[in-house]
């Protein structure tokens, strides 16, 4: 169980692609006008953790320390077809794999089977569920609060959306007995250059109610670093790269310091097309956590190969941080 809290900042680019559309907006990447800036939900960050997770056999779990895990938020059936699949559904899929017999109505008031759900579910110990109850009509729910929350993720610099072009999809009928084609037109929306950045809080309390372990933490440490470019592979998403993961844990479950994207600064806001036109002033951030020397027991991290400004700034933050143990997050050895 985990017993001390801890802030999380994560920070990747996206070039070329739609990080996060808005249906509202025929799909534009969501953006602040007022500030240009680029936004991201945490509902999208979080889905390429789920859909990474869903990936995982039964032989990667183990490797892990798990027995076979799943997710409550799916956006495919149990035999992995890709369809929308209501919460009802869910349940009742889950109250039939604990026990056969009897309905998740039922079985919602007994013990084993919330354990079940907190021990088979991994994305519902790390960032929480609200689980429906015998149907709509009912308006019973199971609300598990996670350890592990995230704000929606923004742009550092000034983004520029590059004009859409008109995109049209033709289909053969899919019918039996229809012939002739559909076609489909839409518009392919895409920024220029976004660095985004991601803050969350990790909080031990929390982590009681839902029964998050210390091995969920590295689980998670490791899938941010990887989800993003093995999930982020479709025609609109491809382009996005993990560039930097900082996880600060500190001495007890009762401290926070804040949102660590505030003392970050680029010097060059507007006119960023590659990483290599990022130039971070990280220092308000080591001055930050320098500061709370004596409330910080670890820190967690790994930097992109590429981004030389991540690494110079880590080293300077072992330098600073005398007595805190880092350590860098392993890969999960995929392949």
């Amino acid at each position: 169980m985990l017993e001390k809290n801890s802030e999380i900042l994560f920070l990747y680019d996206a070039r070329l692609c739609n990080p996060n559309g808005d249906p509202d907006e025929e799909n534009r990447p969501r953006m602040d006008y007022e500030t240009s800036r680029n936004l991201v939900s945490d509902v999208r960050l979080k889905r390429y953790l789920r859909d990474f997770w869903l990936n995982f056999g039964e032989d990667l779990w183990e490797k892990l320390g798990y027995e076979p895990q799943d997710v409550w938020v799916r956006r495919e059936d149990e035999s992995g077809l890709p369809r929308t699949v209501s919460a009802k559904e869910r349940i009742e899929t889950l109250a039939k794999i604990y026990n056969p017999g009897k309905k998740a109505k039922d079985l919602s008031k007994e013990p084993g089977f919330i354990e079940f759900l907190k021990k088979h579910l991994i994305d519902l110990r790390i960032f929480g569920a609200t689980v429906p109850i015998g149907g709509a009509n009912v308006g019973a729910s199971l609300t598990f609060t996670g350890p592990v929350q995230f704000t929606w993720g923004y742009s550092l610099n000034k983004v520029e959306i590059l004009p859409s072009s008109t995109i049209s999809s033709t289909f053969a009928g899919r019918e039996i007995g229809e012939k002739g084609e559909y076609g489909t037109f839409g518009k392919d929306w895409r920024v220029k250059y976004s660095f985004l950045a991601f803050w969350g809080q990790v909080s031990a309390i929390r982590a009681r109610e839902t029964e998050m372990t210390e091995t969920d933490l590295l689980l998670l440490d490791q899938s941010l670093f990887e989800a993003l470019p093995l999930m982020a592979t479709t025609r609109s998403k491809i382009g996005q790269t993990p560039r930097l993961y900082l996880r600060v844990e500190y001495q007890d479950p009762y401290i926070f310091l804040g949102d660590y994207r505030e003392p970050l600064k680029l010097v060059q806001e507007e006119g960023l097309e590659s990483i290599e036109d990022v130039e971070i002033d990280f220092s308000g951030l080591k001055e930050r956590l320098y500061e709370a020397l004596g409330k910080i027991q670890k820190v967690f991290y790994r930097v992109h190969p590429a981004f030389e400004q991540g690494k110079i700034f880590a080293e300077r933050l072992q330098n600073s941080l005398q007595g805190v143990e880092f350590k860098e997050v392993p890969k999960l050895g995929l392949s």
